[in-house]
């Protein structure tokens, strides 16, 4: 009979600790997908706070959110750091009057991020028009628990 009970007890110690193994794997799994839709979340505000701070031209503003490192490769094919960047945006004739945003894509792979989307907006370069649909890529890594963009690359959708 002890023979039989002390079976019992490890096949209800076994059971037990599959049980909570299982728990333990299935909150391991959530917590990578909620990680990322955080990141995700915080990764879309930053493309609005860039676009704001475009239209309002706050180099400082812009200037956080891009690494030192960052450059675009624009829709006409031109290659811009953050320092000409920072500059062009306080140059007459150039703004962003209007900004509608399309849907993003994120995608998180550890701390690196690529976003994805469009917009279609009315805008001027160098005193010319530039307005249009435009399709875009930035991609961001996370540097001192801040995400910051490294990269980007637009091209314009043609009518």
């Amino acid at each position: 009979m002890k023979r039989f009970t002390v079976t019992l007890s490890m096949m209800a110690l076994s059971a037990g600790m599959l049980l909570a193994q299982a728990q333990t794997k299935a909150a391991d799994t959530k917590k990578p997908a909620a990680s990322a839709n955080a990141a995700s979340d915080e990764l879309k505000q930053i493309e609005n706070d860039w676009v704001d701070a475009s239209k309002t031209k706050n180099a400082e503003k812009l200037g956080d959110i891009l690494a030192d490192n960052w450059v675009e490769l624009g829709w006409d094919g031109k290659r811009t750091d953050k320092g000409k960047a920072l500059a062009e945006m306080k140059t007459p004739g150039n703004s962003l009057d209007t900004f509608e945003m399309g849907p993003m894509t994120v995608r998180v792979f550890g701390n690196t991020a690529v976003v994805t989307g469009s917009d279609t907006e009315k805008s001027m370069e160098n005193g010319k028009d530039t307005s249009g649909k435009y399709v875009w890529t930035d991609v961001f890594v996370k540097q001192n628990g801040k995400w910051r963009a490294v990269a980007s690359q637009s091209t314009k959708v043609p009518k």
